[in-house]
């Protein structure tokens, strides 16, 4: 009885049936995941260093004054 084993359940043919389906599928949707995330980081980095963030020049409140009065509305307190 011993000699009816199946194939599958030999234990000299265990390790040569290749690898689960869903840990292909698994490793293969982390990879393209962990591909993406890392590429979006890198993205970010390379725009951090070479888009600097615009500053606004800072208006005075006399040059303000001076603006609104030239176009004809009041200051206030005036």
């Amino acid at each position: 009885m011993a000699d009816k084993v199946p194939p599958s359940f030999d234990r000299k043919n265990a390790g040569s049936q290749g690898f689960n389906p869903g840990l292909i599928v698994l490793l293969v949707v982390g990879g393209l995941l962990l591909t993406f995330l890392i590429g979006n980081y890198v993205l970010y980095m390379y725009a951090q260093k070479t888009i600097a963030p615009r500053k606004k020049k800072p208006i005075s409140k006399k040059k303000m004054k001076k603006e609104r009065l030239r176009q004809g509305v009041s200051a206030p307190g005036e």
